[in-house]
């Protein structure tokens, strides 16, 4: 397609860059502000001029506590009059570069820098050494900051062993094993597989933070650092935040790659994001090991979904994965079609910029041939999004789906005393032993609850045993058979 059949204001990607580093001396390295700033370098290498025109700056929080990263880097690269955004934990990863996508296809911005990283393992290895680190820091505060509507956990998971976010995952896992009519042991040797296609993906991309790929009977048989957390989760079933890693995405619209001479082989089209934004905590949700949002942003999507060559599924945890695979419709690809970069467990898993680092590897192979999907989710599974790119623009345009879904929930009674079912559960490990079990209970009226046991004979079953579905008594925080 000519550039003259691209409608002035459509949004293009123009660059789109990484930075990683991984080093086991305590102190080696640079801090996440670098990281970024080395990205950035990267999406706008040979549009110098085209990066100096952003005037818009969005940055994903991290686990850092800068002030305000988007001046710090508009500073760095002499951006003028450049407006900073912070978006805080809980808003959508997707969200970033849609409003992005949204406000240039508007005409109410031009040129936009979306930026995220984190330096976390250099912060862990320099902790664990007692050194102290000269990075630069980010002060001041941002002209914006975007935070979330609302609480993501309610409070009787947070008060009754649920907050952690490998429990409740491994919860979810529960429900989706249950439904495929399959045993704990059946379940985890299908998540297994499927983990271990992701770690090959890495692995042969040159990625893999274990410098390896990892077998199957590794992560049902864990050893070693690899502890077991949540059944059937070990360590390295979950997101991997302890890295050092950075993205950049430089947007912009079709008229300013133009005016800045970006070759037209660097472009890449944003044609439809979708995103449901409202909030069920776990414990509220009628299904467990489903996620109406997620059918709903497919929906949005369309058969781009299923069409899309390249995709990366947002990869927290296998749950997330096998709930997205089932939503949108891609039952029939294999574990290895799902991810473009290896997964959060096994390429990192920077905590709140990883769609950013997917959105980079989708986008470069899509400049190769074929369209992408690059899916993003906040919370645990609480917010879904869903975003597909391709090597031509959209014939209606660029659009920005809102997907306003009403979702059904049940009532929640911290309260609850009687009998009850288990609707999904778990057994929660500390320093690598049984500790609890944990479960999701529906009573009478369907009421909800969360609800746990110590008993030996019940930690020692409900590994291997069939849990959901089963009758218990509920008295307040305890269950018991």
């Amino acid at each position: 397609m000519g550039l003259e059949a691209v409608e002035p204001r459509t949004p293009v990607l123009v660059g789109a860059g990484v930075a990683r580093q991984r080093s086991a001396e305590a102190g080696a390295g640079v801090g996440e502000l670098e990281l970024m700033a080395r990205a950035v370098e990267e999406a706008a290498e040979g549009s110098g001029a085209l990066l100096r025109a952003v005037r818009q700056v969005l940055v994903p929080r991290g686990t850092w506590r800068h002030g305000d990263p988007g001046r710090w880097l508009a500073d760095r690269f002499k951006i003028v009059d450049a407006h900073s955004t912070l978006a805080e934990l809980g808003v959508l990863q997707q969200s970033l570069i849609t409003r992005a996508c949204a406000e240039i296809a508007a005409g109410q911005a031009d040129v936009v820098l979306v930026v995220g990283g984190e330096a976390a393992h250099r912060r862990l290895r320099a902790r664990i050494a007692g050194l102290e680190l000269a990075d630069p820091v980010a002060e001041g505060v941002p002209d914006t900051v975007w935070a979330p509507g609302a609480d993501i956990l309610a409070r009787v998971e947070i008060d009754r062993h649920l907050a952690v976010p490998a429990r409740q995952y491994a919860v979810m896992e529960s429900a989706i094993g249950a439904a495929r009519g399959r045993s704990p042991a059946d379940d985890a040797r299908e998540i297994a597989a499927l983990w271990a296609d992701f770690s090959t993906v890495a692995a042969d991309a040159g990625q893999a933070i274990r410098g390896r790929a990892v077998q199957p009977d590794e992560l049902l048989a864990p050893t070693g650092r690899n502890a077991w957390l949540a059944s059937p989760y070990s360590k390295w079933h979950c997101s991997q935040m302890n890295v050092d890693q950075a993205a950049a995405l430089l947007l912009c619209s079709a008229e300013a790659a133009r005016r800045f001479g970006v070759a037209r082989d660097r472009w890449v089209f944003p044609t439809a994001a979708a995103e449901s934004n409202t909030m069920v905590p776990l414990v509220a949700r009628p299904d467990l090991g489903r996620s109406p949002g997620f059918a709903e942003v497919g929906a949005a999507l369309g058969a781009g979904v299923r069409d899309a060559t390249h995709l990366d599924l947002y990869s927290c945890f296998p749950a997330a994965v096998r709930i997205q695979r089932h939503e949108l419709g891609l039952t029939g690809r294999p574990g290895r079609e799902l991810t473009a970069t290896g997964g959060m467990a096994f390429a990192g898993g920077p905590l709140n910029n990883y769609a950013l680092q997917a959105t980079v590897e989708v986008t470069r192979r899509v400049l190769a041939g074929g369209d992408g999907l690059v899916t993003s989710v906040s919370g645990m599974v609480t917010k879904q999004a869903g975003a597909l790119w391709s090597d031509r623009p959209a014939a209606d345009g660029f659009r920005a789906i809102d997907v306003r879904a009403q979702l059904p929930s049940r009532p929640v009674d911290p309260d609850y005393a009687g009998p009850a079912e288990v609707v999904g559960c778990t057994v929660a490990f500390e320093q690598g032993e049984p500790a609890v079990a944990i479960a999701v209970v529906e009573g009478a009226g369907g009421v909800r609850s969360v609800a746990s046991s110590t008993d030996a004979d019940v930690l020692a079953s409900m590994r291997t045993d069939p849990w959901v579905g089963r009758s218990v008594r509920v008295g307040g925080e305890t269950f018991s058979i």
